[in-house]
C-alpha cells in the first residue's frame, strides 16, 4: 500500500510540473530614452499628469508659434518651421529660468508603439535643433503622446497633417 501512495505522489507532482505556468507580463516602460539620458517620457504622462512641469502661459510663445508640423512618417523638421525653433532658442537663451516641454504627436496610422516612437523622434529632433542653437539641455524636456492626443478628429489627409506635430509648451 505504501508503494501505491508513493506512486500517486510522484504522478501528482509530475502532472503539476507539466501544467503551463502563467507569466505576468512585464509592465510597459514609462521612460524610454534614445541615445542617452534625454529625460523623455514615452508613456504619455508621468506622475505629474502632464509629462512633468505645469504649463505656464507666456505671451511671447504664441507670437513665435508653438507647433512644429511634420511630413508623413518623418521626424525631420521642415525648413519652414526651423525659424520657429530658432525663435524659441533665442527666447530660451535670453532667460535661463524658462523651460519647455516638447510634446511629440503622430497621426493614427501605424501601431500605438510605432507612433509613440515617432512622436519621441519628432520631439528629439526639435530638442536637437534647440541645443545646437545654444539652449541648455536642462531647459528642455520631451514627451511623446503618439496618437493619443489628436488635434483634429477625422481621417482626411488634412486631419492627419494637423496631428503630425510637436507642441512647444513653456513650463515651470
Amino acid at each position: 500500500m505504501s508503494h501505491l501512495k508513493i506512486f500517486a505522489v510522484i504522478m501528482l507532482s509530475m502532472l503539476l510540473s507539466a501544467c503551463p505556468k502563467t507569466q505576468v507580463p512585464d509592465p510597459e516602460p514609462t521612460d524610454v530614452t534614445y541615445g542617452g539620458d534625454s529625460g523623455a517620457n514615452t508613456s504619455g504622462t508621468d506622475a505629474g499628469g502632464f509629462g512633468g512641469g505645469e504649463e505656464i502661459p507666456w505671451d511671447g510663445a504664441e507670437e513665435l508659434g508653438t507647433i512644429i508640423y511634420f511630413d508623413f512618417d518623418s521626424s525631420e523638421v521642415r525648413a519652414q518651421d526651423q525659424d520657429i525653433v530658432a525663435a524659441h532658442a533665442i527666447a530660451l537663451n535670453d532667460s535661463s529660468f524658462k523651460k519647455v516641454r516638447l510634446e511629440g504627436h503622430a497621426d493614427e496610422r501605424g501601431s500605438r508603439e510605432y507612433n509613440i516612437g515617432l512622436g519621441e523622434r519628432r520631439a528629439q529632433a526639435v530638442r536637437q535643433l534647440l541645443m545646437i542653437q545654444g539652449v541648455n539641455a536642462s531647459q528642455i524636456q520631451t514627451v511623446s503622446f503618439g496618437e493619443e492626443r489628436p488635434e483634429a478628429m477625422g481621417s482626411s489627409e488634412s486631419d492627419y497633417a494637423r496631428n503630425r506635430r510637436v507642441e512647444i509648451k513653456y513650463t515651470n
